[in-house]
């Protein structure tokens, strides 16, 4: 199969023969492809001689598909469709962008808001990286991240602001049925606390002991958990505000915390910035702001 592919004509010399035969004329297919008479002819003159067949009859007034080049007209025209059909397939995708995020804030800001993004942006397709570690924009193809970062910025990068980390304590209300709401700090610490990567506990109930719980690598996760009457879960607003408004969560203290670094939109500078990245860019600024 290689090997026959090695054997096909030039391209212009198909195409020059397809235009031909359907046309039926030298001239009319010299129009048609934008070249003179000439050399329309001398591309079918050079397929005859590759092929070693006369694919027309010549006459003073048009031209005449000799039988085997009539066989091969429906051929070539079925490969030329083809390749009409793949490229407006290609062309007809959604552009693709990509956008690298922490696990937390693709679990609970960018997955649930997916189905509205595609109804705002049907001709884009987003891919979504979930990771912890810092992007490389040009080694990592990444077009757009959410980082938890502090400025500033080098002059390469355009930042904007999503949110601060406000930190709330959160739990299931079957956890906390009967107990009077706002929590003081010493009844909060009577529950079962659950812990991720950060560890915020000891700055948020202003202690140096080691606190007991269960441990998670993700706030997600230690979420989840707390949506599952496992225990009180400290995350930042932003992540919970959607259960809090549901009652799936409630806050269990009056007590916040704001805390550093903050929530950032992060792309590569560009000279000529592709239209659906900053589609992307603006739908990100909107929706995943707490602003």
């Amino acid at each position: 199969m290689i090997q026959a592919r090695r054997k096909l004509p030039p391209l212009n010399a198909l195409r020059a023969f397809e235009v031909s035969g359907r046309r039926l004329n030298f001239r009319a297919a010299a129009e048609e492809l934008g070249v003179t008479q000439g050399a329309v002819a001398q591309q079918v003159r050079a397929l005859e001689n590759q092929l070693g067949l006369m694919l027309f009859q010549r006459f003073p007034r048009g031209l005449a598909l000799t039988p085997q080049g009539a066989a091969y007209l429906a051929d070539v025209t079925r490969a030329f469709d083809t390749l009409g059909e793949a490229t407006g397939r290609l062309l007809a995708r959604p552009e693709a962008v990509t956008i690298s995020v922490t696990p937390t804030v693709a679990a609970k800001l960018l997955i649930p808001r997916l189905a509205e993004l595609n109804a705002a942006l049907p001709d884009v397709e987003l891919r979504t990286v979930a990771t912890e570690a810092l992007s490389d924009f040009d080694r990592d193809q990444v077009d757009i991240a959410v980082r938890l970062t502090r400025q500033p910025f080098p002059a390469t990068l355009e930042a904007r602001l999503l949110f601060r980390q406000e930190l709330v304590a959160v739990a299931s209300p079957h956890l906390v049925k009967g107990l009077p709401l706002p929590l003081a700090g010493e009844q909060l610490r009577k529950l079962p606390l659950l812990h991720d990567a950060h560890s915020h506990w000891p700055v948020f109930l202003r202690c140096r002991d080691k606190l007991p719980g269960a441990v998670f690598n993700h706030t997600t996760l230690a979420l989840d958990a707390a949506l599952a009457g496992q225990g009180v879960a400290l995350a930042c607003r932003a992540f919970v505000a959607a259960d809090l408004a549901a009652g799936r969560l409630v806050q269990v203290t009056d007590a916040t915390a704001i805390i550093e670094p903050d929530y950032f939109l992060v792309r590569k500078r560009s000279s000529s910035p592709r239209k659906a990245v900053d589609a992307v860019w603006d739908w990100c600024a909107a929706r995943l702001s707490l602003s």
